[in-house]
């Protein structure tokens, strides 16, 4: 038989595994809600109406500048 250990029972645990999983929890919903609401708020308001300079994209690829500079890079 063995006898109970004082010092055990007096012991307060820092952090359990469970405790620490729930603050991970809590910490990325929180996070997740910062990084969704602001985006709600500015599509709440209406964008004021500016033309647009660009020309309508189209659908596919495009070989723009920007592209072509890149390919050059890219060489081996």
């Amino acid at each position: 038989m063995s006898k109970p250990n004082p010092s055990r029972d007096t012991r307060q645990h820092a952090l359990s595994r469970r405790t620490v999983f729930a603050g991970a929890g809590v910490a990325g919903a929180a996070a997740t809600a910062a990084a969704v609401l602001p985006g709600v708020a500015r599509q709440a308001s209406p964008a004021p109406s500016v033309p647009s300079t660009t020309p309508p994209a189209t659908s596919g690829y495009q070989l723009t500048e920007h592209v072509k500079r890149y390919y050059q890079t890219a060489r081996v």
